[in-house]
């Protein structure tokens, strides 16, 4: 019982089981800056903080490969993040971040040589705001995300003995996974003289009651 117990709680099954908590921080801070992404270039103009054209809720080929693409990305992957109890699962949520915050920080970059349209140009009237709109919008975004990814991707890697007592609970390792192994079965006495016949539940493993 003890090799079966010691093989349940270290098999494949056991490695991949984690808590929600593993990965909680990072996944959720993953999903409000993917949200963040997304939204901005749509609703920024309302406060006087966006990109051109100044207008809430236009749409352009540029910010939709370069703000919701990443940031729908980046809203999948902090879900998978949050919510999985599957290591290989929170680990995919991550890269998916990772990507995701990879493409905030470059897109701008390759958008005229992958032809995706053009970004605009941030509406500020100094270079503060200019370089808070960069930031926020591509950069600094971008950089954030990569950060609470790998941090959640290095937290995942490692396997704790809060993970191994996870595991373990999870999958009923005890008593409450292996039953009693004694078999009771039905074994038919007949008496020397012959009269009759009568049947008693035997443990086969208890001598005192075998029939002689």
């Amino acid at each position: 019982m003890v090799d079966v117990d010691k093989k349940v709680s270290t098999g494949h099954g056991g490695r991949l089981r984690i808590p929600r908590s593993r990965g909680a921080l990072g996944g959720l801070a993953v999903l409000l800056l993917g949200i963040w992404g997304a939204l901005i270039p749509f609703v920024g103009p309302y406060f006087n903080f966006s990109y051109t054209p100044d207008e809430p809720w236009v749409w352009s080929a540029a910010r939709g490969w370069l703000q919701v693409l990443p940031g729908v990305v980046a809203i999948i992957g902090g879900l998978l993040m949050l919510m999985s109890r599957n290591r290989l699962v929170a680990s995919f949520g991550g890269w998916l971040a990772v990507a995701a915050g990879v493409w905030f920080v470059i897109g701008p970059f390759l958008a005229a040589l992958l032809r995706l349209g053009d970004i605009g140009e941030p509406i500020a009237t100094s270079d503060l705001k200019r370089a808070l709109l960069q930031l926020t919008f591509f950069y600094g975004l971008g950089a954030l995300i990569l950060f609470f990814a790998a941090s959640s991707l290095g937290r995942l890697s490692v396997r704790s003995t809060r993970d191994i007592a996870f595991a373990e609970r999870t999958q009923g390792v005890g008593t409450d996974q292996y039953p009693d192994q004694r078999r009771v079965v039905d074994e038919e006495v007949v008496p020397a003289d012959g009269a009759h016949s009568a049947t008693q539940r035997l443990n086969p493993t208890d001598v005192r009651h075998r029939p002689v």
